[in-house]
This record gives structure tokens, C-alpha cells and sequence, in this order.
């Protein structure tokens, strides 16, 4: 009915028990142009490795499901101009059809999950949309967070979001939501929210130990691992905030609505930023990776 192909890299890792972290791949075909989504999307993997990890860049192609992809199809993928952004509620149509898919949050947690991975690293997740009151439009990536056993290490909520509603809505449904070395809850470009993180841990062994109790507990759902970008990258609150309004209210004239919203948004930040807010994504996401490498191997402990 299905196909999952899981390369003989991450099959041997997971079989010997062998720290693996996922990766997505809607951040190369809609997160950056290219070249530079293909540049950072290996050296992604080269930062897992690094930290004595395994990744598992995770993706559809031609309606089989991958879960760890060779270099010639993460090059695919970023050269690419058909592939469909694939959150939950897209995964059967891309598979059943044969389609070409990139993984969001949501979609990249499903699949790690089925190949039994438990650590998943990324930029930022998705949440409650500023004007949610009103559009109803909240990121599958939060339900996903509640049902599914996967840890996400990113760098908090995206800024271009409504914090304080995604962190009411976790809390709601119980995720636990952990920075990392913090007591704020960072803010994708910034390390600074406003924000009081519910729960904080010191090392990646806390986290690690964490997760297995919540899971033995039999206690569903995945957990926000909340990891600051880093010191050099991080922007003033007060001026990226400045920048996203000018953005967000853009992305309201023309009408940009549902799963296109974040790409306009971010590279809208990118052309008024003069390129520094992708410098520092790029960063924030290698930074995430090597946190998510720790993680992983804790887990094993």
C-alpha cells in the first residue's frame, strides 16, 4: 500500500542502537534558495555526524517514503520546483500518488516515528498565527507535538508567530516545552521572547532522561526542545519584531494564506534583513543539530 525506504546507514544505526536524528526537508525545497539549501542541508548532516550521530534526512520521492537520503536526492530536492510542502494531512495524497514531498514538522515527526527515531532536530516550529482569533490558522505541528513520541529540537517558536498562544496551546495539550540553558523561551531570530519558559534543563542528559520517563509513563506526545540561536547570530527583539510586522502585514495585503505563509514570510525577512536574518537561520539550525546529536546519544544511556 506503502513504501518507507530507510537507507542502510540509519537501518544499521537503529538495529545496533546507535544515536539517529531526523532531519526535514521542507527547509530545503521551501526554506532557502539554492545553492545555499543544499549547502546547509549537508552540512547539517555533517554537524550530527560531528556530535556521533546518524542523520536521517527525511523526505518523499516519487511516492516512496526515505527516511535517510543520499546526497544526489537532498540535491534533488533543493533544485527541484514541483515538490509539494507535505504536512499530515497531505502525507497519504503525495504517497498514494507518487508525488514528490517535502516534510514539514508534522509530516517529519509521523515518519520518524514509524522508523523508530526519537530525536528530530529543525529550526523553528510552527504555532498559533498572529490574528489566529480571527483566521483560526494554527500549525498541524502543534497537534502532531500531542500525540506523536518524537522530541523536537528547534529554536523555539518562529518569531513571525503568536508566542504567548502557541506556549497556552502546548501547555493545553500537554507537550512539555524545555529550553535549553535558558529561562526564556528563545524566539527563532532572537534568543529573547518575553516569554518565561515553562521548564528548563542544564545538560542534554536532563532532557534525555526526561524523555524516557514521560514515555515510560506511557505519557503520549512529543516535547519542544527550545535551544536559543547562538549569542553571535541573535538578533535585538525590537528590531527583527519591526521587521516581521512590516512582513506579516505584506503577507495580509496580498492574501497569502495556510502552508504558503511561512515561506513569504521568511523570505520577505531575508530581502528586508539584506540577507543576515538566513545567516543566522542557517546557525540556529547547526546549532539545533549538534544539540539534537547530544540528545540522541544521552537517550541510549
Amino acid at each position: 500500500m506503502f513504501s518507507i525506504k530507510i537507507s542502510e546507514e540509519v537501518k544499521t544505526a537503529l538495529e545496533n542502537n546507535k544515536p539517529v536524528v531526523a532531519l526535514e526537508s521542507t527547509i530545503i525545497s521551501h526554506g532557502m534558495p539554492y545553492p545555499k539549501n543544499l549547502e546547509t542541508a549537508l552540512e547539517v548532516e555533517e554537524v550530527v555526524r560531528a556530535g556521533g550521530a546518524i542523520p536521517a534526512t527525511i523526505a518523499i520521492l516519487d511516492g516512496v517514503i526515505k527516511v535517510g537520503l543520499t546526497e544526489a536526492e537532498i540535491k534533488q530536492l533543493a533544485q527541484s520546483t514541483d515538490v509539494i510542502k507535505v504536512s499530515r494531512r497531505d502525507l497519504a495524497y503525495v504517497v498514494a500518488t507518487g508525488k514528490n514531498g517535502a516534510t514539514t514538522v508534522a509530516s517529519t515527526m509521523i515518519i520518524a516515528a514509524l522508523a523508530g527515531i526519537k530525536v528530530f532536530a529543525t529550526g523553528g516550529i510552527g504555532g498559533v498565527h498572529r490574528g489566529a482569533e480571527n483566521t483560526m490558522d494554527i500549525s498541524a505541528d502543534l497537534t502532531e507535538l500531542a500525540m506523536t513520541n518524537v522530541a523536537v529540537v528547534c529554536a523555539g517558536v518562529k518569531s513571525i508567530l503568536d508566542i504567548g498562544l502557541t506556549l497556552e496551546y502546548l501547555e493545553t495539550h500537554g507537550v512539555p516545552v524545555i529550553s535549553y540553558k535558558t529561562k526564556e523561551f528563545p524566539a527563532f531570530f532572537s534568543s529573547k521572547s518575553g516569554f518565561q519558559s515553562p521548564l528548563t534543563a542544564e545538560d542534554p542528559k536532563e532532557i534525555a532522561q526526561t524523555l524516557k520517563v514521560k514515555w515510560a509513563l506511557n505519557l503520549d506526545g512529543g516535547a519542544v526542545i527550545a535551544n536559543p540561536i547562538p549569542e553571535e547570530y541573535d538578533f535585538d527583539s525590537q528590531v527583527i519584531n519591526k521587521v516581521i510586522k512590516e512582513a506579516v502585514e505584506e503577507c495580509t495585503l496580498r492574501s497569502i494564506k495556510g502552508k504558503d505563509v511561512t515561506p513569504f514570510l521568511l523570505k520577505r525577512i531575508v530581502e528586508i534583513t539584506d540577507g543576515k536574518s538566513l545567516i543566522s537561520n542557517i546557525a540556529l539550525v547547526k546549532n539545533n543539530a549538534k544539540l539534537a546529536a547530544k540528545i540522541a546519544r544521552e537517550m541510549l544511556n
